[in-house]
């Protein structure tokens, strides 16, 4: 049975080309694009018409960097495969890369079984994973070679979280040699970890307790620090390096540098650092363990040089890292002690809308707003031009976004399982209205109209940016 869709009247928007077009859409797939208006997009038929004008027809997002079910600081992240996608799918996203752990003393093997096993037959939406690595040795240096061949084409390292994530230098060193060899991409968490754990100590002693000390002893310098310290690992390695959460200015400046050396070196932020600040950590009553992430929040003046690296291209990429976790039960176990807070943002289902509202701010350009949510980390991470785009051939995954409708953010409107939003009462202007995965209605004209199982795992490539 063959099933098509046509799409009429929008403004089609990627991350190179704005066109009035019509989108035929032919058992899943992109099948042609013409020019509205012209005999050949009138010649498009199928059983369903969308009527898109004075609409944007965009790719559905990529978001490279979630973080579901994740068991964390004696819990777990709130949102599900299930409820995750979902929200995801709401706004505006079609596919995430999701983090399988591997715990010291297990195999990758292992760790990636248990995840595949959370999202099968759970999914909103379509999904890949990276894959945490915890403990480097001649065993799991083996398994990153099968695991690149059979589609998961990045690892995570962590230089914080002694004890839990952390790998040294030299552990390091060995997991960038391997991908240097097997084509894969070491993503790294870079801040000092043991040197942000003295700094805890210490502010704990002097009884500085309240969540603004979380984002006081995790200092922009110890992040820089770290980032140099990988960059240069990797050039040692003959290694790319892709770096998560990027929130400091000093860190921008060493990508900044590395890029200009010509080295492959690249890196994404977050919308919490471009829209969120330590004022949100300094909230009185407890409030401010609710924006407790890592990297942390940072002062406001942080912000333009985040911007202004998307801008030049030396961050390529706005993934989430949404990893929610409740205000009550969850966040409140580190009151008394900030350190004992569960470290996460929910997000999934704002970085579309956010990043529409910079374009309308000024920040950046539409088809930027594409390349950064949509096709950069497509490509980065393997799945371009099947994912990430508009083009005969891609699957389609396509949003029709209003980019006038208004709304107001809410956790009484949001659909992450999470019981606040990290973005309460922020007017923001552009919504989701459409949302089709591979061709099947997700959420229609602001209805979900998925349903768990739709959502397929996505063998990846290597990046692309690489070949």
């Amino acid at each position: 049975m063959s099933s098509r869709t046509v799409i009429r009247g929008g403004l089609v928007i990627t991350a190179s080309d704005e066109i009035h077009a019509d989108v035929l859409i032919e058992d899943g797939r992109i099948a042609a694009l013409a020019a509205s208006g012209t005999p050949a997009a009138e010649a498009f038929t199928g059983e369903r018409t969308i009527d898109a004008t004075g609409k944007y027809v965009i790719p559905g997002g990529v978001d490279a960097h979630t973080h579901m079910e994740l068991p964390f600081g004696g819990t777990f992240a709130s949102d599900t495969f299930e409820t995750g996608t979902r929200a995801a799918a709401w706004g505006g996203t079609t596919t995430i890369v999701d983090f399988a752990v591997q715990s010291v003393g297990h195999s990758l093997r292992e760790g990636l079984d248990a995840w595949h096993a959370k999202a099968e037959g759970n999914c909103a939406i379509d999904y890949g994973f990276h894959m945490i690595v915890s403990d480097v040795n001649q065993e799991t240096l083996k398994e990153m070679d099968l695991l690149v061949e059979e589609g998961v084409t990045s690892f995570k390292q962590f230089m914080a979280y002694p004890g839990v994530f952390y790998s040294d230098d030299g552990q390091i060193l060995r997991a960038m040699q391997r991908s240097a060899e097997n084509g894969g991409l070491i993503m790294m968490h870079a801040e000092n970890g043991i040197a942000i754990d003295v700094l805890v100590e210490q502010a704990l002693a002097r009884g500085e307790t309240d969540p603004r000390y979380h984002g006081e002893v995790r200092k922009a310098l110890l992040e820089a620090e770290a980032t140099h310290r990988a960059i240069k690992l990797a050039q040692v390695a003959g290694a790319p390096l892709y770096v998560v959460h990027v929130s400091a200015m000093e860190a921008v400046a060493e990508l900044a540098r590395a890029r200009d050396e010509g080295l492959p070196v690249f890196a994404e932020t977050c919308p919490q650092y471009l829209f969120l600040s330590t004022d949100n950590l300094a909230e009185p009553d407890f409030e401010g363990s609710k924006y407790v992430c890592s990297t942390p929040l940072r002062p406001r003046e942080h912000q333009a040089k985040l911007w202004q690296g998307l801008r030049t291209n030396d961050l390529q990429v706005v993934s989430t890292d949404h990893c929610p976790f409740c205000f009550v039960g969850q966040k409140e176990l580190g009151r008394g002690d900030f350190s004992k807070i569960p470290n996460g943002l929910p997000g999934v289902e704002n970085r579309m809308d956010l990043l529409h509202q910079a374009v309308v701010d000024g920040h950046i350009s539409r088809r930027r707003w594409i390349e950064i949510a949509c096709a950069t980390p497509a490509r980065m991470f393997g799945m371009y031009p099947k994912k990430g785009t508009i083009a005969p051939g891609a699957d389609a995954d396509v949003v029709i976004y209003d980019p006038n409708a208004e709304q107001v953010m809410s956790v009484e409107t949001h659909h992450m399982n999470v019981d606040y939003s990290a973005y309460e009462g922020k007017r923001i202007t552009g919504r989701v209205e459409t949302v089709l995965s591979r061709g099947e209605l997700v959420i229609t004209e602001r209805e979900y109209t998925g349903h768990a199982g739709h959502g397929v795992y996505t063998p990846r490539s290597t990046c692309q940016y690489l070949n």
